[in-house]
C-alpha cells in the first residue's frame, strides 16, 4: 500500500523511529551472534536463503547484495562474499563446489566491447564461464567471458582473469598469469 500522501510529518518521523529501533534491534543480534555489522538487506535475509532461492546447491550461501544475471549455476558448499557479480546473462555460468567467491568479484559470460567501438555494428560477445570445484577466487578479481578455472585452483586478489587456468594452478596479476602448479590433494 503506497504511504498517505496526507500523512503528516510527525507521523512519518514515528514510522521512521520505530524502522530505526528495529533495525538496530537487528544490528545487535548479528553482531552478538557473528561479530558482524552488514548491510539493511543482510538484516533482513539469511544468506543460505539467498543461495537456495536461485537454486544453488545445499549448503552454499551468498550475500543479499550479490548481483546474479542470467543462466547461473552453483554447486553445494560454497561460499559466495559481499559485492559480487555472478554475469550468466551470456551464456551459462557455472560454479562448482566447495568454492570461494571471495568479496567483490565479477564473473562475466558477456561483453559489450566490438558493440561499443563498432558504434552498434558488432553484437554483444557471449561465452560461457566455468569455475571448478574447490576453487579459490580472490577479493576484486574479475572473470572475462569464456574462462575455465579448474579444479583446485587459486586466483589471486585482484587478478584478471582472461584465460584459462589448469587445475591446481595458481594465477595472479593483471592479467593473470601461472605463477605456481598448486599441489592437488
Amino acid at each position: 500500500m503506497p504511504p498517505d500522501p496526507k500523512m503528516s510529518d510527525d507521523r512519518v518521523d514515528q514510522w521512521l523511529a520505530f524502522a530505526r529501533r528495529f533495525l538496530r534491534a537487528l544490528a545487535a543480534r548479528k553482531r552478538q551472534r557473528f561479530d558482524r555489522r552488514v548491510s539493511i538487506g543482510d538484516l533482513l535475509t539469511e544468506r543460505d536463503d539467498n543461495a537456495a532461492a536461485y537454486g544453488f546447491g545445499e549448503g552454499t550461501t551468498m550475500y543479499d547484495n550479490v548481483l546474479v544475471l542470467g543462466s547461473v549455476k552453483v554447486g553445494r558448499d560454497t561460499w559466495i562474499g559481499p559485492g559480487c557479480i555472478l554475469d550468466g546473462s551470456g551464456g551459462d555460468l557455472e560454479i562448482g563446489d566447495w568454492c570461494s567467491i571471495s568479496a567483490g568479484v565479477q564473473i562475466y559470460t558477456h561483453h559489450t566491447v566490438n558493440r561499443s567501438i563498432s558504434l552498434g555494428r558488432e553484437p554483444i560477445d557471449c561465452a560461457p564461464t566455468r569455475i571448478g570445484d574447490g576453487v579459490y577466487i580472490g577479493p576484486n578479481s574479475v572473470v572475462q567471458m569464456g574462462v575455465t578455472i579448474g579444479n583446485q585452483a587459486i586466483i589471486g586478489t585482484n587478478s584478471f582473469v582472461n584465460r584459462d587456468i589448469p587445475a591446481g594452478a595458481k594465477a595472479f596479476g593483471c592479467p593473470a598469469r601461472i605463477r605456481k602448479a598448486a599441489r592437488l590433494k
